[in-house]
């Protein structure tokens, strides 16, 4: 009986080491379970915290871009008002001038049509002499014996 009772109490001792050894197993297994569901969820925040800072670096790269084109489109827009107001005083500068030459001119054309009135006007029909009488031409035609 002894021996039979020595038996059991071996068999009872290898059934609670293997049911603790799978009590230990089982522990195991959830703790590395945990484990590597802990290290995804730290993987996943880790991904998802440079996913946003990435996003977060394109908006504000975008924000810049945006900001500079439209400084760009502003002094653009400053030089293209700046050349059509240069364009309009050059405009109003050769409108001027034209207009002070056509002024000019009409004095001129003025003073030539009051001193063309008063010039003496040439004898008609002088056939080439002044003031048709022969002085200093001499033609054997015209010439007069005296």
């Amino acid at each position: 009986m002894n021996i039979q009772l020595e038996k059991m109490k071996q068999k009872q001792e290898c059934e609670r080491r293997k049911r603790i050894a799978e009590e230990k197993h089982k522990e195991w297994v959830q703790k590395k379970r945990e484990e590597e569901r802990k290290e995804r969820e730290r993987k996943l925040s880790k991904e998802m915290a440079e996913k946003a800072t990435r996003e977060l670096e394109k908006m504000l790269l975008q924000e810049k871009a945006e900001v500079k084109y439209k400084e760009w489109l502003k002094k653009k827009r400053a030089e293209e008002a700046e050349k059509k107001k240069k364009e309009k005083e050059k405009e109003k500068e050769r409108e001027a001038e034209l207009q002070e030459k056509k002024a000019k001119s009409e004095k001129i054309f003025q003073e030539w049509l009051h001193n063309a009135r008063n010039k003496p006007r040439p004898v008609l029909n002088g056939y080439g002499f002044p003031r048709g009488k022969p002085t200093g031409l001499y033609f054997y035609c015209t010439y007069v014996v005296t």
